[in-house]
């Protein structure tokens, strides 16, 4: 059943195309089943710390070995300017926050009520000793979301456009998930000071870097997910199709893509990226019984059991798997790869 109006006119207000869902009935057959691993209190992806501590080693070692070099005059003093680097990322830091400040709306009781009271809900469950700075910026039409911080503050800015998302005619768990995604950012510690010191610049180097940020994003997803699972699918919809056209996004069709497509330029793309491909991503939060795959695809087609447990099926056949003759005017399916 749809549910959601195709597009709105007034995000936020009631839409008389919207139809209440039927009440859930497990029926008398139904069996209770334990939270699966990663539907329990968010636990971070198990790639991270390794991770983490191997760009730290290898940037506590280039920061020394550079500084020898100046020291035995094999290379310039113009090497020593890395010792300015805490300041210049303190600044950085500083002048993004001021951005916001000066130049965003913020989130309050009376300012995006709803978006501020599931940034408190999320603060409060993930054990944060104060609320988070919440902003809203002009999004002109893009979809995103960013946490960060400065000295002892923590904050998250969302892109406007994810507000059209959170109104009563679209899909406010998706908004929900969002938020809680950025605030498991901050709770796991992302946005540290320090952690973005020595991490840095390393982040921005091809596969080493870009691991550990996937990494980073998979908790964050585990934080995302306990705030509110049922956010995951239209979260994946408006981050796939868009604002408008996420209720046509069909969750499981696009997580099975995870297993069929497939390819050294696949890999690659994954490789390179600061987040797990889409289709990697919502494999990941549909199976909740094992963490996000880092470097191969996802092996096994899954459906949900309930309680983040899910069970193996065969791979659902895709578009260049038609049966012969099911196309009109003599049309064969694309090739395969």
């Amino acid at each position: 059943m749809d549910t959601h109006a195709p597009i709105p006119s007034v995000p936020g207000l009631p839409d008389s195309k919207v139809i209440a869902p039927p009440p859930y009935d497990p029926g008398p057959d139904a069996v209770w089943r334990p939270p699966a691993a990663y539907s329990h209190a968010p636990r971070r992806h198990p790639w991270e710390i390794p991770m983490l501590v191997l760009i730290l080693l290898i940037s506590g070692i280039g920061y020394a070995t550079v500084i020898a070099l100046v020291a035995i005059g094999s290379i310039s003093d113009y090497f020593l300017l890395i010792l300015a680097l805490p300041l210049i990322v303190f600044v950085a830091r500083g002048l993004m926050y001021a951005q916001q400040r000066v130049g965003a709306v913020q989130m309050s009781p009376t300012q995006f009520p709803e978006g501020y009271r599931m940034m408190v809900e999320a603060a409060a469950r993930y054990g944060l000793h104060y609320v988070p700075d919440a902003y809203v910026v002009n999004g002109n039409g893009a979809i995103n979301a960013f946490a960060s911080g400065h000295g002892f503050r923590r904050y998250i800015v969302i892109f406007s456009d994810l507000f059209e998302v959170g109104g009563t005619a679209r899909s406010p768990e998706a908004l929900e998930f969002v938020i809680g995604h950025e605030v498991g950012h901050i709770a796991a510690g992302h946005t540290s000071y320090w952690r973005q010191l020595f991490t840095g610049t390393l982040m921005s180097i091809p596969i080493l870097g870009t691991t550990l940020s996937r990494t980073q994003e998979y908790t964050a997803d585990n934080f995302g997910y306990y705030t509110h699972p049922a956010g995951a699918p239209p979260a994946i919809g408006v981050m796939a199709a868009g604002k408008y056209m996420l209720s046509a996004v069909d969750f499981d069709q696009f997580a099975d893509r995870a297993v069929r497509d497939k390819g050294f330029f696949v890999t690659v793309v994954n490789l390179l990226s600061t987040h797990p491909v889409l289709t990697w991503r919502a494999a990941a939060l549909r199976d909740r019984t094992r963490a996000g795959a880092l470097f191969r695809r996802p092996t096994t087609t899954t459906r949900g059991v309930g309680s983040g447990n899910v069970f193996p099926m065969p791979t659902p056949p895709g578009l260049d798997q038609v049966p012969p003759g099911s196309l009109p005017n003599g049309l064969v399916p694309p090739p395969r790869f």
